[in-house]
């Protein structure tokens, strides 16, 4: 192991107390794929992973999460997209509540949600793919506030049935809400995609009041960040047009980069670095942008585009001074970049057309979409495969990971398996 990476991995182990680690939102608990977890330095991968409980879910490739003891995931249930809160040791279910009707499409990928919930303390958020959003009591499941994106602001679900034009201007009301809202202290970014003006909408979390509006963009898939650039907290959202950043306090736009894709493919969440982005198409492959301070402003200018690195669904992960993400060929190879200069370090085929990578200390948890599970050190200097393991049927959902444990929602059913002693 190279001087970067053993102090990069001791960092993990100098904590005061030992604690169970959280899975609340989509990518985990910073929303960049990465956990530390010292109580479990997940060396191997068990050959039969123990399977602690199973129950039946539906349609949906919304991702489960985990707080507090207790997960919710989102499915489809015959017209409704249910949400369902279970007990995390036992899978019992505690409480369920409807959250919009199903939507009418036939995508390559299945109906019913593609949203992930996010969990803030005693109260659960949820999107709909038709655009219902809701505000829930983590206690009980009732609703303490909701928006309609088609009602309160126009951005209507077309369908991709429809011979609407607008579709073809659309990713997300074409092919179903994905981007999961944000939370930054007391506002919560919801992407809910109107062209009069509310692209990015930021609510307060806890009453649901507006708080501003902007943008004139369509939403694409892509989950919105929040982070500090250049001095200045942002709302980062990558749009069916653009990548831009607003003023988290204001809703001022701070600056915007036109980026165009096929068919508005911008499903990859944005990774922030330090005073930079980094985005991803199956398009414009990847690309670093670097937030500046420009006068009394800020701007962003490219630092690097490596067009052949391109992806359809896997969001990279930033550990350290290097980019782990999926492309190039056929958009199924692992593959390591150099986060400076954008430079292929090396590349391991044969991870499918989709892949999650969840960064458990100094290893990469790769789950693809034939529902197989590949243990990777997060090593810069060579591909380094420490196990794999058949886990569950298809699937187009991100796992969670929480102390040792891993929540694997395929096609038919959400599974808590223990990976770790």
């Amino acid at each position: 192991m190279n001087t970067f990476l053993r102090a990069f991995c001791a960092s993990f182990f100098v904590v005061a107390a030992v604690h169970a680690v959280d899975w609340p939102q989509w990518r985990g608990p910073n929303r960049d794929g990465i956990v530390k977890d010292p109580a479990h330095t997940l060396d191997k991968l068990p050959a039969d992973p123990k399977a602690l409980w199973k129950i039946d879910a539906g349609p949906g490739q919304s991702s489960p999460v985990v707080s507090g003891g207790k997960v919710v995931l989102l499915d489809a249930q015959k017209d409704q997209e249910v949400a369902h809160c279970f007990d995390a040791a036992t899978g019992k279910l505690l409480w369920e509540t409807p959250v919009g009707p199903t939507v009418e499409f036939s995508p390559a990928y299945g109906g019913g949600p593609r949203c992930t919930p996010l969990i803030d303390g005693d109260r659960a958020y949820l999107q709909s793919s038709g655009g219902e959003f809701r505000c829930l009591s983590m206690a009980d499941g009732k609703k303490i506030w909701g928006v309609s994106f088609g009602a309160d602001y126009g951005a209507t679900f077309i369908g991709n049935k429809s011979g609407d034009p607008a579709a073809k201007e659309t990713a997300s009301r074409r092919h179903g809400n994905n981007g999961s809202a944000a939370i930054d202290g007391n506002r919560i970014f919801v992407p809910v995609g109107s062209v009069n003006g509310a692209t990015l909408v930021c609510y307060d979390k806890m009453t649901g009041k507006e708080l501003w509006k902007a943008g004139n963009d369509n939403t694409a898939y892509s989950s919105v960040m929040a982070g500090t650039l250049a001095g200045v907290r942002q709302a980062v959202h990558f749009t069916a047009d653009a990548l831009m950043g607003v003023d988290a306090a204001s809703g001022t736009i701070l600056w915007r980069i036109p980026l165009k894709t096929g068919a508005k493919r911008h499903a990859c969440t944005p990774v922030i670095g330090p005073d930079s982005v980094v985005v991803a198409s199956t398009s414009i492959g990847t690309q670093k942008f670097n937030i500046v301070k420009a006068g009394a402003g800020v701007a962003a200018a490219q630092a690097w585009a490596n067009t052949q690195c391109k992806t359809i669904l896997g969001t990279p992960t930033l550990f350290g001074k290097y980019l782990f993400t999926l492309g190039p060929t056929d958009h199924t190879d692992l593959e390591c970049l150099d986060f400076q200069t954008g430079n292929q370090i090396w590349s391991q085929a044969g991870f499918g057309d989709y892949a999650s990578l969840t960064t458990v200390n100094d290893k990469i948890l790769v789950l693809n979409s034939t529902g197989e599970l590949i243990l990777v050190r997060a090593n810069p200097a060579k591909y380094e495969e420490l196990g794999r393991v058949q886990l569950c049927a298809k699937t187009w959902a991100s796992p969670a990971y929480s102390d040792g444990k891993i929540f694997v929602k395929d096609e038919g059913h959400l599974t808590a398996y223990a990976l770790a002693p």
